[in-house]
């Protein structure tokens, strides 16, 4: 049975998720311009089901039943595999509610998305010394939604995997998918080398019903949190300079993994490598060269990604509902898990989860992360599955079924939308 504690936060997360809808839902009714119909999230109410549905019960229960069982036994690397996989099939069978084209497919072909821009990619090099000309709306030539508010990279990566002959919305959420789920071997593999392997085992089934799975099924979010997480995995595990090449990249692949630093700096603080600092710096450097070389440089794309995102109706949304809302969609995202973040529990590993719960407050006070956040933050919400290896074994699996019955609930009551 669970503690009272767990009881007291999981009520609390409750009444915050409870406390964002309703005022959302009185704010849209009056015509306040929140933009977002199934406040705190982005979407809009529409109960349904779907092809996916059964598997990811199925998937919910197999890992709920047998997870800290399997977690605790298996070889370590076999483990690791069996995250992986977990956590694919959970991520696509929640994706499959929704059917093949609508939930996976035609998810990145939308007007808004990254690969409506990748057919203007005539000359890579071209693009990346021009990319700031484009980033304002309402000029001829401007990029689309999601390109104009993110550096060069991400359409750099659909454009690369055009060129590879993995053209279309088939192979670029296929490939996000698989990058994706790397968080799930990334998250252990990184609480193993900061903490230890016990810890890291109970991780693994929290990790795997990740209940942001439904934004990273498939979104190019998803693609950025399997980024990330392997950059700081490998950090962990000091290969330094790799890894600021990784984590460098992310940069360019959206403007606010800035906050990742915060991960990177709480790994180098545990592990109290200033070497790995100084190597992780050098491979950020490299990485941030090549793309200055080549034309974009960062500074003047987030200036105007900040001119752009104040030219478009969604700057209206107001910040003194968005600052607490946010929280909502947090605690749907990372699930309310993210609700113990702050636990007592003396191992290392809590600093990862502290890290993650002072980048999303960075985040949220800024004023640039208005709604969307169970989207925008997965880089982050990721890392509090960590919590739950925090916690007393006996409670573990009410949690593990609280963040499942969280995915299930929101996949199948709202349609999702970026």
């Amino acid at each position: 049975m669970p503690r009272r504690a767990d009881l007291l936060a999981l009520t609390a997360a409750a009444l915050v998720v409870a406390a964002t809808a309703i005022t959302g839902a009185l704010l849209n009714r009056t015509g306040v311009p929140l933009h977002a119909d199934a406040a705190p999230l982005f979407g809009f109410w529409a109960p349904h089901v779907g092809p996916g549905t059964p598997l990811a019960v199925a998937v919910a229960v197999a890992v709920i039943a047998w997870g800290p069982a399997v977690s605790a036994r298996l070889p370590w690397r076999r483990l690791l595999a069996a995250s992986y996989a977990a956590a694919l099939a959970w991520t696509v069978s929640l994706a499959l509610v929704g059917g093949w084209r609508g939930g996976v497919t035609e998810r990145l072909t939308d007007w808004t998305e990254y690969l409506h821009d990748v057919p203007r990619v005539h000359d890579i090099g071209v693009m990346l010394g021009e990319f700031t000309r484009h980033v304002l709306a309402g000029q001829p030539g401007s990029w689309t939604v999601h390109v104009s508010g993110h550096p060069p990279g991400v359409l750099l990566v659909y454009t690369w995997l055009d060129r590879l002959g993995l053209g279309g919305g088939t192979w670029a959420s296929v490939v996000t998918l698989l990058v994706g789920a790397l968080a799930a071997v990334a998250v252990p593999a990184t609480v193993k080398a900061l903490a230890d392997e016990p810890t890291a085992r109970a991780v693994v089934p929290f990790v795997v019903l990740f209940p942001g799975a439904v934004w990273m099924g498939v979104s190019a979010d998803g693609l950025f949190t399997g980024v990330t997480a392997v950059g700081i995995a490998l950090l962990a595990h000091r290969r330094a300079l790799l890894a600021g090449t990784v984590l460098g990249f992310s940069l360019y692949l959206s403007y606010g993994l800035t906050l990742v630093a915060v991960l990177a700096l709480a790994v180098v603080a545990l592990t109290r490598s200033w070497r790995s600092l100084l190597l992780a710096t050098v491979g950020v450097a490299l990485v941030v060269a090549a793309f200055t070389a080549s034309g974009f440089w960062w500074p003047e794309g987030y200036d105007l990604v900040i001119q752009r995102y104040h030219q478009g109706e969604f700057a209206r949304r107001p910040y003194a509902y968005w600052v607490f809302g946010n929280l909502g969609a947090l605690l749907l995202s990372a699930g309310p898990l993210a609700a113990t973040a702050f636990s007592r529990n003396s191992s290392p590993a809590r600093w990862l989860v502290v890290a993650a719960g002072v980048a999303v407050v960075v985040a949220d006070a800024s004023g640039l992360s208005k709604a969307e956040v169970e989207r925008i933050w997965l880089p982050f919400g990721v890392w509090f599955a960590v919590a739950g290896a925090l916690l007393p074994a006996a409670s573990r699996r009410w949690w593990l079924g609280a963040q499942a019955v969280t995915a299930l609930a929101v996949e199948h009551l709202i349609a999702t939308g970026w």
